[in-house]
């Protein structure tokens, strides 16, 4: 079975201000953004403000520590300032070609939007964003067909070892002249049997990247494989295939080893080794056909429901529910179908030991498959909302100041101007740095008349640029590419149009997870 996740990682918050007004001449505004798995996926939203006469409007989410109210524009604002008495008044904003005074306070602000008198000066520091999500390592690394890394999970070995007890115990009831023996003809046949899972795996991963869909690795681990897709495929004819050559090659492996045993003798090493290959992948291949997630017929059937209803999510839930369902018909009819003989062995033979056995089998199958679909429909949700998250409603205003400014007198400006960042630009207006929040915070006011922003300022880097267009998926992946607390967002054009901060982000995302689909 496959397994698609996401993204994940650190999980951005949402809950960012919003300005009543655009910042003057070279703006630049600020924000600072944390980034899932996908992976894995719920989240918050902040609608985007559909009236902006300038790139430097803000919008706010709701309930955040900082804004609780909607604003009318773009951007998060929160006036930064010394004042103890919040947002002071905010202009309208200018017209293009114009520049708004920064100083000078003209229209008072909307109430909902003081934000409950929170500054930039007497807001708290912003927690440290998430650490990337790192590549996952899961095990020992075995090669990278196709470029995707293949890990045996240390679960493994004990179900190799597990393999070669049960197989080696069969094999002394059929070939008795193999001695001791017998347990490398199972440990053989154990590696050959996770062999088969990697070709079943394999084909998941070749559909995926056929797809253009990344996928992040493959593991092997006690229950069999998992190929670990990074992102959806974006049509149910796709996710019907991608789900099917798992299955489909299983079965073709099947049908190799069947053509394999006619010309060897059965009661041989090797016609017991390629009819244990031939059965073992007959019973993969029928077990990820059933219907229900996180099994591979569970995507198939995801990809049917989908395909009638034209919506992902109704496909997730049924193909989710269903493999609740089979998780409880597992636990359950396992152990009565063993004991019955109805697998082959008489009803006297499955008692004592192999009775518990049974059981403890089925009741790990069946946690298996109900949590898997549970995390199914969770990473569903989550890529429900996750086009929620947008750079451009998540970003703060924010104030453009010279390198030599006093923090008082950048604070004063950002309160002033309704703002929540600050940008150090150069003579010419090209942005140099952030100021960071947490940094403002931590300097007395007495002192701030004598602190130039400069030393309060993290350098920008090139992952540090954001585009205001991004939004989702792709978002958080830009964020999670270069870790910072606070990024620079641009137009299209280079233009400033605020900052957006890993902090806000991840409010953002917590949100969204929150809500029901």
């Amino acid at each position: 079975m496959d397994e698609s996740g996401g993204s994940g990682s650190g999980q951005p918050r949402s809950g960012t201000d919003r300005p009543a007004e655009p910042h003057a001449g070279p703006t630049a505004p600020t924000t600072d953004p944390t980034a899932p798995d996908p992976h894995e996926h719920g989240t918050r939203a902040v609608a985007p403000s559909t009236e902006r006469e300038s790139p430097h409007a803000d919008a706010a989410p709701e309930d955040s520590d900082a804004a609780r109210h909607p604003a009318t524009d773009g951007h998060a604002d929160a006036p930064a300032a010394e004042s103890e008495t919040g947002p002071g008044d905010a202009e309208h904003p200018p017209t293009p070609g114009e520049t708004a005074d920064l100083r000078k306070p003209t229209v008072p602000r909307d109430p909902r939007t003081a934000d409950d008198h929170r500054t930039l000066a007497h807001s708290g520091a912003p927690r440290n964003p998430p650490p990337p999500s790192p590549q996952p390592r899961g095990g020992l690394l075995m090669g990278r067909p196709f470029g995707v890394p293949v890990y045996v999970a240390p679960s493994w070995f004990l179900v190799a070892a597990l393999i070669t007890w049960v197989f080696g115990g069969q094999l002394e009831r059929v070939l008795p002249e193999l001695g001791a023996a017998r347990y490398l003809v199972s440990l053989f046949f154990a590696v050959a049997f996770y062999a088969s899972v990697l070709v079943h795996e394999l084909a998941h991963t070749v559909a995926a990247l056929r797809f253009k869909l990344p996928v992040r690795r493959i593991q092997l681990q006690f229950f069999g494989g998992v190929s670990e897709i990074e992102k959806e495929a974006e049509t149910p004819g796709r996710e019907f295939v991608l789900a099917f050559v798992g299955p489909l090659l299983s079965l073709v492996l099947a049908g190799l080893f069947y053509l394999a045993m006619q010309p060897v003798e059965p009661g041989t090493v090797p016609g017991v080794l390629l009819a244990g290959l031939m059965v073992s992948n007959l019973i993969v291949a029928a077990f990820n056909l059933l219907p229900g997630l996180p099994l591979d017929g569970g995507r198939m059937l995801r990809a049917v429901v989908w395909k009638i209803t034209g919506k992902p999510m109704s496909g997730t839930i049924a193909a989710a529910w269903v493999g609740r369902a089979l998780a409880v018909c597992v636990l359950i009819g396992l152990p009565l179908l063993t004991q019955s003989g109805a697998l082959g062995s008489s009803a006297e033979d499955n008692v004592g030991m192999d009775t518990v056995m049974d059981a403890l089998l089925a009741a790990i199958l069946a946690a298996i498959i109900w949590t898997g679909a549970g995390n199914s429909l969770r990473m569903a949700r989550l890529r429900e909302h996750l086009p929620e998250l947008r750079a451009r409603t998540l970003t703060r205003r924010a104030v453009p100041v010279e390198t030599d400014t006093p923090l008082s007198e950048a604070l004063r400006r950002a309160n002033d101007a309704g703002a929540r960042a600050l940008v150090v630009v150069d003579a010419e207006g090209t942005p140099l740095s952030l100021v960071r929040e947490a940094a403002i915070v931590g300097v007395p006011e007495h002192r701030r008349p004598w602190v130039a922003v400069s030393g309060l300022a993290q350098d920008l880097t090139d992952g540090m640029r954001v585009s205001a267009e991004l939004a989702g998926e792709d978002l958080l992946d830009t964020l999670r590419a270069t870790p910072a607390t606070e990024y620079l967002v641009v137009e299209e054009t280079g233009e400033i149009y605020g900052v957006l901060s890993a902090a806000d982000v991840e409010r953002a995302f917590v949100k969204a997870m929150a809500r029901p689909s």
